[in-house]
């Protein structure tokens, strides 16, 4: 797994004035994370190791610099992580957000993975292609379409909240296109486990930096998916 931290300010007293501290989550595990089950958009609630992996996360950020508040996907299982996080965070504000989603995965969604040839090939085929302008048959996005809602959403969180430090909870898909766009060279991003941990600076003039990638420390007795289904290409 890619995990790192470089200058990590997220015990710092508040955030630099010029640049908002963004602290992005992915969701907590789910019954399909844990058999391979692809679910894109579709609306799958956590499981109760995911809702201890909520807690574990929430633990932790309530011990850290506040929050100014909170945004999630609409899918639940991002929302119940996100409103463990904010019952242990003073109840921070929850603020719902659509473009957080996941990756739409057109046909492939509801499909166990290791069958997604079998099933559904055309659509497999589009999903493993290195075209990245290639969208999944069924309403699937391409990788283009996602990197552009996946950043642009949080430069639009972000240039709202400079001075601030501020979360979302959202998908491994989508979080992995925000690596993308922080460090385009920064070669292989690696797994985004369930209620990993990377931070993010946006200043004012659109300049971003990663602070931190993928660290799970607060998992150390929970506990997590070693495969990290979901976090890696196969986005879910």
């Amino acid at each position: 797994m890619a995990e790192f931290s470089i200058n990590d300010s997220t015990n710092s007293s508040s955030p630099h004035r010029n640049y908002a501290e963004i602290v992005v989550v992915r969701h907590g595990e789910t019954a399909w994370n844990a058999i391979s089950k692809i679910q894109g958009q579709l609306d799958v609630e956590l499981n109760e190791t995911g809702r201890q992996q909520a807690a574990a996360v929430a633990d932790r950020l309530s011990r850290e610099s506040k929050l100014s508040v909170i945004y999630s996907s609409d899918l639940e299982r991002a929302f119940e992580t996100a409103q463990i996080i904010a019952s242990r965070c003073g109840g921070v504000e929850v603020i719902k957000d659509a473009d957080l989603r996941e990756r739409h995965l057109g046909d492939l969604q509801g499909l166990v993975y290791s069958e997604l040839a079998k099933t559904s090939p055309k659509a497999y085929k589009a999903f493993v292609s290195k075209n990245e302008d290639m969208e999944i048959p069924g309403g699937g996005e391409s990788l283009v379409q996602l990197y552009d809602r996946s950043t642009f959403a949080l430069l639009r969180i972000g240039m709202k909240h400079i001075g601030e430090r501020v979360a979302i909870v959202t998908h491994g898909g989508f979080i992995r296109s925000l690596y993308k766009r922080a460090c385009p060279d920064g070669g292989f991003a690696g797994k985004v486990l369930n209620t990993s941990v990377s931070v993010f600076h946006l200043d004012v003039e659109d300049k971003w930096s990663l602070k931190m990638w993928g660290d799970v420390s607060h998992l150390s007795q929970t506990g997590f998916l070693q495969s990290g289904f979901g976090g890696d290409k196969t986005s879910g």
